[in-house]
Order: C-alpha cells, then structure tokens, then sequence
C-alpha cells in the first residue's frame, strides 16, 4: 500500500518535530497563562500516535496481509474507521487549541501600545 508507506513515512518526521516544538513553545510559554496549550497540544499528538502505532498499525499489516474472509474484512475496516475518528477529533483538538493561541495572543498584541 504505497499511500500508507508515503503517509508513515511523512509522520515518522513529522510527529518527533512536532513533539520538540511543543516542547519549546512550553518552555517559552511556562511563566504565562498560555502554558496549558502546549501541554494539551502535545497530550493530543501522544494519544493520536498511540492510537495509529498501537490501534491501526496492527489493522494495517492484518489488510495487508491480504483478509479473504468478508465478515473479518469488515470487521477490519470497521475498526480502522472507528480509530481513525479518534485521531480526527484529537487531530481537530490540536488545531482548535493552536487557532486559539494564535487568535488570543493577537488580540493580545492589538491591545499593547
């Protein structure tokens, strides 16, 4: 399946990175009231890469595997669709929190002389 190699590849980078910014932005943000979003944001990216490493990795190589039976097929499929849902909504909670620290820290900004 070259689309889910390209897209694991893509993450094996992108997750790490993302983790160290947030690490960083939690240092600069520790002393303000924004600290929490750091910490939400990477508790969000730690479940959302536990849920494809330890949840859809499996379902993965069980697909690849080539299922001949339908009733497990569907089962499969019905369980990669049920925890990919997951990572959207913790996916979306990532971006809401970082939407909003940009949206406050800009209000914030105007309100400075």
């Amino acid at each position: 399946m070259p689309q889910v190699a390209a897209a694991t590849s893509f993450f094996t980078v992108l997750v790490p990175l993302m983790c160290i910014i947030c690490l960083v932005m939690l240092k600069a943000e520790w002393h303000t009231r924004f600290r929490w979003v750091p910490i939400a944001v990477l508790l969000a990216i730690l479940a959302a890469s536990g849920i494809t490493y330890f949840l859809i990795f499996p379902i993965n190589r069980e697909m690849a595997a080539r299922i001949t039976d339908p009733q497990q097929l569907a089962t499969a499929i019905g369980k990669w669709v049920q925890y990919t849902w997951y990572r959207v909504v913790l996916w979306s909670l990532e971006w809401l929190v970082m939407m909003y620290y940009f949206a406050a820290r800009a209000y914030q900004a105007m309100d400075q002389p």
